[in-house]
């Protein structure tokens, strides 16, 4: 089987790819919402998803960027729900400011609490992970009940997260979880509807970190 073809890519240097990409997007995208300051969140989500209409429907809360960049810069923790959010962050960056990137999912314990109470491990490590990232970025892209914990614990004042990014994708409590996390008066990024995933989640804690990363 022949696998020749006679289309060449319009370039290969991944500088070119990207920059080439956020003037499509921004061609596609036409007039918009957003602020200045959220616009490069949003671009970032669309470059990962190929999704307009999620880019589209993507909230913030007016303080969203300002108190993620911060977080960042003073070197506050992420928690991210699963670890597939965790190896698709840009580690070196948040590290430069002191910070990391913990995921608490598998841990022992968490399994353990879990099976004993008979609910999620995503519920446990909420439970766990705000003990150790008052002030921190939460970023949840899979498991919608990590985020409805999330957001339980910071009604009852247990949770104290300098900014939220809460997009889990799914059909059951994910379009739910990030209508309830839009009601908080606190800082967060999220969007409308079903769409989401880890792989949006990481796009906008790398822009934010991007932006922290500015001088």
């Amino acid at each position: 089987m022949d696998f020749r073809t006679d289309f060449k890519p319009i370039t290969v240097q991944p500088q070119m790819i990207e920059g080439r990409s956020f003037e499509m997007i921004t061609e596609e995208l036409g007039e918009h919402h957003f602020t200045e300051e959220q616009y490069p969140i949003v671009q970032r989500i669309i470059h990962a998803s190929a999704d307009f209409e999620l880019g589209r429907s993507v909230l913030f809360h007016p303080d969203a960027v300002k108190s993620g960049v911060a977080a960042i810069r003073s070197g506050k923790q992420v928690v991210a729900d699963v670890q597939m959010v965790q190896v698709g962050t840009n580690k070196p960056r948040l590290q430069k400011f002191g910070s990391d990137v913990h995921v608490y999912i598998s841990d022992e314990d968490v399994m353990e609490e879990a099976k004993r109470l008979d609910t999620t491990r995503a519920i446990i490590s909420m439970r766990k992970a705000i003990q150790h990232a008052e002030g921190g970025i939460f970023a949840i892209g899979n498991a919608p009940t990590a985020l409805l914990e999330l957001i339980r614990l910071i009604k009852e004042g247990e949770a104290k997260p300098g900014l939220v990014i809460g997009m889990p994708v799914g059909f059951v409590s994910a379009a739910e979880s990030k209508e309830e996390l839009a009601k908080l008066d606190i800082p967060f990024i999220t969007n409308i509807g079903r769409k989401g995933g880890s792989t949006v989640t990481v796009a906008a804690l790398n822009a934010i970190s991007i932006l922290a990363d500015q001088v």
